[in-house]
């Protein structure tokens, strides 16, 4: 009997507050779906290694068995301590975070990439600023009216302004699941915190994450693929960077493959401290003991479409190896329905590159994790996707 394809996934998540289990059922629902579409079989259970959060999938490819193994990578509760900010101090988030890309000049140079993503990260600096006028002028308008009709004017009416404007920002906090500008505020000023510098909390967890991809490499696989999504794929970056510096990468192991996907590395990369990154990206893209795919698509409006991570970020080297840039082309992969009823799902669209495909290519996430071919054969002789944007446009280049 031949032995099943046997992998290990390690996922990092982006910017998310959510518990990992979220993946795991988005995993399943989607998986599913996948598998009746492109005629693939697809059975979920739990692992055999309980170390982290994670659940196994085994599967059947044109009779091929295969057995994987997934673990997420958790930072989630460094974000959940991030975004426990009170509404003042998310005001001068604000603040902070628009000065930090306005006065480093990345904003300007990030526009020169992609329109999309920058329009995003601008959405919450003018949400939030209107919700504050929204609350400003109900409030005035309210205590105008029981100052006149009191007779007490100013005495009232400021306390009252005030009182309502204050009532008004708790309402818009609490509307926030379904408009996402906290969120998205806490996300951006996460990034800019330290001028594009790794946190000492967050550079402490990617030690962790480190150490637990080469303890992985150990076992007995026949690949270890790292997949990072948005923030998680810059982070997947630095924690590959490191594990390969330190020689932890054994030459008889399983193959390394590390797939990022919907990245928004210029969001950190242009900013004036990303030194670290910066030299990570250079140092990656040399290594010729892992596979790298980065996945984009322009029709994602909160990810760099098509943006070479390391070529935009201005420290491309010599004779550099890595990644390979493809798009997961959602105008062709996606039908015309589908595409209208994601149509303004911003947010959703962002996380496509973890779902089903109703006209899959190339690109098939479940095909890529749990599927009988590593990523080096499945993407063997492909070139970078038409479009791709490789023009060095980042002023802070220094390492």
């Amino acid at each position: 009997m031949t032995r099943p394809f046997r992998r290990r996934i390690l996922y990092i998540p982006g910017f998310d507050p959510i518990p990992p289990r979220r993946y795991r059922e988005l995993y399943r629902r989607e998986g599913t779906e996948q598998a009746r579409i492109s005629g693939y079989r697809l059975a979920f259970g739990p692992r055999r290694d309980r170390k982290g959060f994670g659940w196994a999938v085994s599967g059947v490819f044109g009779g091929q068995q295969t057995e994987a193994e997934f673990e997420v990578l958790v930072w989630a509760d460094i974000v959940q301590e991030s975004m426990g900010q009170s509404i003042p101090a998310t005001y001068g988030q604000l603040l902070r975070t628009a000065w930090a890309y306005i006065g480093s000049g990345a904003l300007w140079r990030l526009m020169r990439l992609r329109r999309g993503p920058v329009i995003a990260a601008l959405y919450p600096v003018v949400v939030l600023l209107a919700q504050l006028a929204l609350a400003l002028a109900a409030g005035a308008a309210i205590g105008w009216v029981l100052g006149r009709l009191t007779g007490l004017g100013a005495w009232l009416g400021l306390p009252v302004t005030l009182a309502v404007a204050w009532a008004g920002l708790r309402l818009w906090r609490r509307l926030d699941g379904r408009i996402f500008a906290y969120y998205l505020m806490h996300d951006y000023a996460f990034t800019a915190q330290h001028g594009g510098a790794y946190p000492p909390a967050l550079e402490a967890r990617l030690a962790r994450f480190t150490d637990r991809i080469a303890e992985v490499l150990t076992g007995d696989w026949d690949e270890v693929l790292v997949v990072g999504h948005s923030s998680g794929a810059y982070l997947g970056v630095s924690v590959l960077a490191d594990l390969a510096r330190s020689g932890r990468v054994p030459a008889g192991g399983p193959r390394l493959g590390f797939l990022t996907l919907g990245h928004v590395v210029p969001m950190a990369s242009f900013l004036p401290r990303a030194k670290r990154l910066r030299a990570d990206l250079r140092d990656l893209s040399m290594r010729g003991d892992l596979d790298w795919i980065d996945v984009t698509a322009p029709g994602d409006a909160c990810s760099f479409g098509l943006c070479d991570p390391v070529a935009v970020s201005g420290i491309e080297p010599e004779g550099r190896r890595q990644p390979l840039v493809l798009s997961a082309a959602f105008s062709q992969s996606l039908s015309a329905g589908k595409r209208r009823s994601l149509r303004g799902r911003w947010f959703r669209l962002h996380f496509q590159y973890l779902c089903a495909f109703d006209r899959p290519g190339s690109y098939d996430y479940f095909a890529i994790t749990a599927g009988p071919r590593s990523l080096r054969d499945r993407f063997a002789g492909r070139q970078h996707s038409p479009g791709r944007i490789a023009r060095p446009v980042n002023r802070w280049t220094a390492t």
